[in-house]
Formats: structure tokens, C-alpha cells, sequence
């Protein structure tokens, strides 16, 4: 068995995990993240949602329930946690803009208009996009992508088609990542008549540098251009994720990537190892702490038997809501059934409750009474937490 020590162990690849690994590795400690696999930011629209709460979300923090996550960080903890993942990607090629005391609107594939927070550059000009005149671009064959609708809902819309060669997301923003193709897609492009005003395109203006690609784009036509997400999977998703994932390897963190745990070992109120699941010779990973962020039952963090709810890795006590009868709504599509409130509870330093382990901590949507489908809170909810977590544990470690 191969054996590794670390000051700090997180379990969880996703936002709220590489967010509290990028700070504790920029402090020096000694950092390692493990997860099973991708995590599903790389599905996500790659904009941070604070709180659908009107135009200024962190005024209504103090709205939430008590038991919600966000009111255990406090308003500057969470205007912190975005103020540092802003710093990280400033220094990406795709910067963040926007603010936590500000909401703002992006266009969606399907012709609506979405409440977010903060946005990638490429979807910076989608803010007041219906005040004026826009255009639509889209790729033959690709999917998840309704000009039609957009057109449709918007009347002072036209429409172009380009052929790529090729039809997935995908694909196509690879086709961006060569000059060659820009430039032709650019000349295309400049040959249209269009009329004044904004131009739209899915998001696939390339995985490593869209920013340059759009601003090419903008320089050679004359005009603002955007991208429009598209339902998953996402390249602006995936550009998050992948840039989170090597700012943390860039400060020194190691990862373990499609690793699941086999088992935990403790010794008295500390946890001291986990064990990696491998076909060979198995890892054992060993570490001063311990994070959680392993997400809720989409990630895999907790598991809703028939009448049970149970977290995975520690079988940490689950606050739950009631009976199974009560968990959900009568009509299934209605936002917030009472089974998303459950979770981890958790003190003011995120350590569990119900529980004597004292060094770990607990991060994420895996929160109790987190309800991010309710609230529209999930990335937000994720770097304020994390953040607050790694925080926390800094503070523990001698």
C-alpha cells in the first residue's frame, strides 16, 4: 500500500472543495484533494448564482432561514469568498465580473432571462441585451441551442447559421482554439448585413481562451459580442472547473482523481487516513484535517434510502425533514421539496455536529438546510463556504 501525508485532506473535486484547497494551499499547507470524478459544475452554466433575491442578493441574506449556510458565513464572509475567487480568476484567462451586492440578467439558450451574479467576461455584454437590436449566431447540427426561441421571445432579433464542420460544443470550440478557423468564421462573419447593435453566440468560443477569441471577434465586426450558455454539458462549465482545478495545482496541491474511498480511519476524535479504492495496490492518504465537500445526492455526498438518508464517506448524522411522506411536494416540478434542507449540520466553524471528530470540517451544497434548487444559491453557496471551511481549519492546524 502506498502511503502519503498531508496537512490537509479535502474530499470533493467540486467548487466548494477546490475553493477551500486553493487557499490552504496559497497558505502553505501541505494540500490534497481527492474525488471520484469530474464533479457537476462541469454541467454548469459557469456563472456564479448567489441568491435569486431581487437586484441586491446579499441585502437578503438576512431573509434566509436560520438554519441556511449563508447565514452562518455573515454578508462579509460571503462578499469575501467572492472578492477571492474574482482575484483567482483575474490572474485566468477568463476573468470574472460582477459583484455580491449585485445581480444581473444573461440571455439563456431558450429565449429567458436568468438571474446570476457574477459572469465570465464572454457573458458580459448579455446584461441589457434586450434593449436593443441583436444577433443571433448559431452552427448547423448543434444541440442544446434554440435560436428560434430566442427570436421568438425577443423581437428585435435576426438569425445567421455557420457551418463549422463539425456539430457539438464541443467540437466547435476546439475549431476556435485555430487561427485559421477564427479568421474564416471572422470574414463570414463581417460579410453579413447586419443591422446595429449586439451580436450572440453559444458559448464555445474555445476551452483555453475565449476571452481572446471574443475580443478578436468584437474587433474585426465593429461590435459588443456574447456568449449565450447552453444547456449541458457546458463549455463555460467545464473552463471553470478545469481553471479552478489548476490554480490549485499551480500552488503545490496534489490531486487523486477518479479515486473512491474504501474505508475511514479514525483514532479516538481524529480522523487520521483514508483509503483508496484501486484495481493495484490501494492508496492510503493520511492528513492533520480533514474537509468534506462531497455535495448533495446528485454528487453522490448523501444517499436517500427508503426511509433513511445517510452522507458516504463518514456516516456523519443527517438532518433530515421529517417522515419520507414529508420529503416531497405533491406536484414534483415545484422548486424546493423539503428533502433538499438535508444535510450535515454544523457549528460556526463548520465542524459537524452530532459529532466528536475534531478535525473535520464540512463545506458545500452536502450543508444542511443548503435548499440550492429553492434558493438558486449553488456556486455561491459553494466558494463562501469553502472558503469559510479552509478558514476554519487554518485556524485548527498548529
Amino acid at each position: 500500500m502506498s502511503e502519503s501525508l498531508y496537512d490537509v485532506v479535502i474530499i470533493g473535486g467540486g467548487m466548494s472543495g477546490l475553493m477551500a484547497g486553493i487557499y490552504l494551499a496559497g497558505k502553505g499547507f501541505k494540500t490534497a484533494i481527492i474525488s471520484r470524478g469530474d464533479p457537476v459544475c462541469c454541467l454548469s452554466t459557469g456563472c456564479i448564482d448567489l441568491l435569486d433575491a431581487g437586484v441586491r442578493p446579499l441585502e437578503a441574506i438576512v431573509d434566509l432561514p436560520d438554519g441556511h449556510p449563508y447565514r452562518l458565513v455573515g454578508k462579509k464572509g460571503i462578499d469575501a469568498a467572492l472578492k477571492v475567487f474574482r482575484d483567482i480568476m483575474a490572474f485566468c484567462p477568463i476573468p470574472y465580473v460582477g459583484s455580491a451586492r449585485h445581480n444581473r440578467e444573461i440571455l439563456t439558450p431558450i429565449g429567458t432571462f436568468k438571474t446570476t451574479c457574477l459572469v465570465p467576461r464572454t457573458m458580459e455584454a448579455s446584461q441589457g441585451c434586450r434593449d436593443e437590436y441583436l444577433h443571433v449566431i448559431s452552427f448547423a447540427g448543434i444541440r442544446d441551442f434554440y435560436p428560434s426561441y430566442i427570436t421568438s421571445k425577443l423581437p428585435n432579433t435576426g438569425f445567421s447559421l455557420y457551418d463549422a464542420g463539425v456539430s457539438s460544443t464541443l467540437a466547435i470550440a476546439t475549431r476556435f482554439e485555430e487561427a485559421g478557423f477564427v479568421d474564416e468564421f471572422c470574414t463570414w462573419l463581417s460579410s453579413l448585413e447586419i443591422p446595429p447593435g449586439r451580436v450572440a453566440l453559444p458559448a464555445v468560443l474555445g476551452l483555453v481562451n475565449p476571452m481572446a477569441v471574443m475580443e478578436e471577434i468584437s474587433g474585426r465586426i465593429g461590435r459588443d459580442v456574447f456568449e449565450i450558455p447552453t444547456l449541458p454539458p457546458s463549455i463555460p462549465g467545464l473552463r471553470l472547473f478545469r481553471t479552478l482545478k489548476k490554480s490549485f495545482q499551480d500552488r503545490g496541491g496534489d490531486v487523486f482523481w477518479g479515486k473512491p474511498i474504501s474505508s475511514v480511519e479514525t483514532r479516538g476524535n481524529v480522523v487520521e487516513a483514508v483509503t483508496l479504492a484501486a484495481s493495484g495496490r490501494p492508496s492510503r492518504v493520511q492528513g492533520r484535517a480533514f474537509i468534506l465537500a462531497t455535495g448533495s445526492f446528485v454528487s453522490g455526498g448523501l444517499y436517500a434510502a427508503r426511509d433513511a438518508v445517510s452522507e458516504t464517506v463518514f456516516g456523519l448524522p443527517v438532518e433530515v425533514p421529517g417522515a419520507r411522506k414529508d420529503w416531497f411536494l405533491n406536484d414534483f416540478f415545484t422548486h424546493g421539496h423539503p428533502i433538499e434542507g438535508s444535510g450535515i449540520e454544523v457549528d460556526a466553524s463548520f465542524r459537524p455536529r452530532r459529532n466528536e471528530l475534531e478535525n473535520l470540517f464540512v463545506c458545500g451544497s452536502i450543508l444542511a438546510g443548503s435548499e440550492i434548487m429553492k434558493h438558486h444559491c449553488g456556486h455561491g453557496l459553494a466558494l463562501a463556504t469553502g472558503l469559510k471551511a479552509a478558514i476554519s481549519c487554518e485556524r485548527a492546524l498548529p
